[in-house]
């Protein structure tokens, strides 16, 4: 039983350590990358939305005022209509 006993308490001391260690670790290189210019600090650059063409978006329009009518109409779902939608709209 004095060895059983041993032994987990070397385990406990082992992984007790690693653990300290492991943590002393991570915060030395949290506080170097805090001294460094802009850690931390996220800037996208702007990006200029392009506006499609005012044909392209006369058809989206139409495209949606007739997926209205197919879901009015009861030939889609309100979830069809809604994926359909998000579809025109993205692409």
């Amino acid at each position: 039983m004095p060895g059983l006993i041993r032994g987990v308490a070397r385990t406990a001391v082992v992984a007790g350590t690693a653990t300290a260690v492991s943590n002393r670790v991570t915060r030395r290189q949290q506080g170097r990358w805090a001294a460094q210019e802009g850690y931390g600090v996220y800037s996208p650059q702007p990006q200029a939305v392009a506006e499609p063409p005012a044909s392209d978006m006369a058809d989206k329009i139409e495209q949606l005022r007739q997926l209205g009518e197919l879901r009015t109409q009861g030939v889609l779902t309100e979830a069809e209509f809604e994926e359909q939608k998000r579809r025109l709209l993205q692409g």
